[in-house]
């Protein structure tokens, strides 16, 4: 559907750098990555906003570098929404048809439909000032679809939301998705919005792309110590690696041998994700290959979970429920024995 050839464009401050990758038809593809990093660039240079140094863009097969953007049936939802200030809810969702000389009835009969549709109705006469951020955002979607795109961008859609109205507008967009089976290319700083949306993920650093894959391939199997700390891993373990037992890799940190499933040898950097990590007050029979005898070092209280810092030999982080915190009696300083798979042990 899209192919990003060899893309690059230098404005000084931001750059993007030799970039290659292709979008499915009907993804929904996030690019995510820290402030800065050249993620917005890339989508308005999808969109055709601006022209790249080098490298090509392809929709459809179809050459459309120098295209501009009302050629390349593109709808465009910014981080602000960029909603008229003087036009009314109806008129701002109506834009894009007037543009295109539609009918004046079936103009009302289109964007009344999609007044319905997103539950904006009642808001038909009010200016974007008077209304809250989910009216507006929900306003915005209905502007950018109404002119049935092939391709939705949405820069960062999110991120001036309340967690509430967050929540709602991610069941939205997934709705939106399924409904009008369109292309999302979303922009996004925000790991939990790409875990919930994402059939694939691109992390973007400094311009290029760090790593391609589904949320699964990203979140647990990062590629480099970039995107194993940007998505949250927490536990990045440096080792030397050597083959071992039952097709087991043995990492050996110096302090510690923790056992992989992934075969590798050498200089590595052992990851594991918190969530994989279990605690039991007693050496308990287990699958796990891995199992350590260590003391809290540490106790962050988050509201719904706790995390934890285990000193093992090596600095280990977890998280656990409040529940299993209570039911555990953990504290400052106590014993405690850690477990977790091989195959939790992601290697790089």
């Amino acid at each position: 559907m899209i192919k990003l050839e060899n893309l690059s464009r230098d404005w000084k401050e931001f750059k993007i750098n030799n970039i290659s990758l292709e979008i499915n038809e009907r993804e929904y593809f996030i690019f995510l990555g820290p402030s800065g990093s050249g993620k917005t660039m890339l989508l308005e240079l999808i969109a055709g906003m601006w022209s790249p140094d080098s490298g090509k863009i392809f929709m459809d097969g179809i050459d459309v570098t120098m295209q501009p953007p009302e050629k390349r049936g593109v709808g465009f939802v910014y981080q602000n929404y960029m909603l008229f200030p003087h036009k009314t809810v109806f008129e701002n969702i109506a834009f894009g048809l007037n543009i295109r000389k539609v009918d004046k009835k079936e103009i009302q009969l289109q964007v009344e439909e999609m007044m319905d549709l997103f539950g904006i109705t009642k808001l038909s006469n009010r200016l974007p000032r008077t209304l809250s951020g989910g009216e507006q955002q929900r306003t915005a979607l209905a502007r950018a679809l109404i002119i049935h795109p092939k391709v939705l961008l949405m820069d960062e859609p999110l991120s001036a939301l309340d967690r509430i109205t967050r929540e709602e507008l991610i069941q939205e967009f997934k709705r939106i998705h399924k409904k009008f089976e369109v292309t999302i290319i979303q922009v996004t700083h925000n790991f939990d919005e790409a875990l919930q949306l994402a059939d694939r993920i691109a992390i973007i650093k400094e311009g290029t792309v760090s790593q391609v894959g589904n949320t699964d391939d990203v979140f647990r199997h990062p590629k480099d110590e970039f995107v194993a700390d940007f998505v949250g891993t927490e536990n990045i373990i440096k080792g030397v690696a050597r083959e071992g037992r039952d097709n087991l890799t043995i990492v050996d940190t110096g302090n510690i041998e923790i056992k992989s499933s992934e075969i590798k040898t050498g200089s590595v950097h052992a990851t594991i994700r918190p969530e994989d990590i279990t605690l039991s007050n007693d050496n308990v029979a287990t699958s796990a290959r891995n199992v350590f005898k260590g003391f809290i070092k540490e106790i962050y209280d988050l509201g719904t979970i706790i995390k934890l810092t285990i000193d093992i030999g090596e600095p280990l982080v977890l998280v656990l429920t409040r529940q299993s915190f209570l039911d555990l009696e953990l504290n400052v300083g106590k014993e405690i024995f850690v477990y977790f798979k091989a195959t939790a042990v992601n290697l790089f």
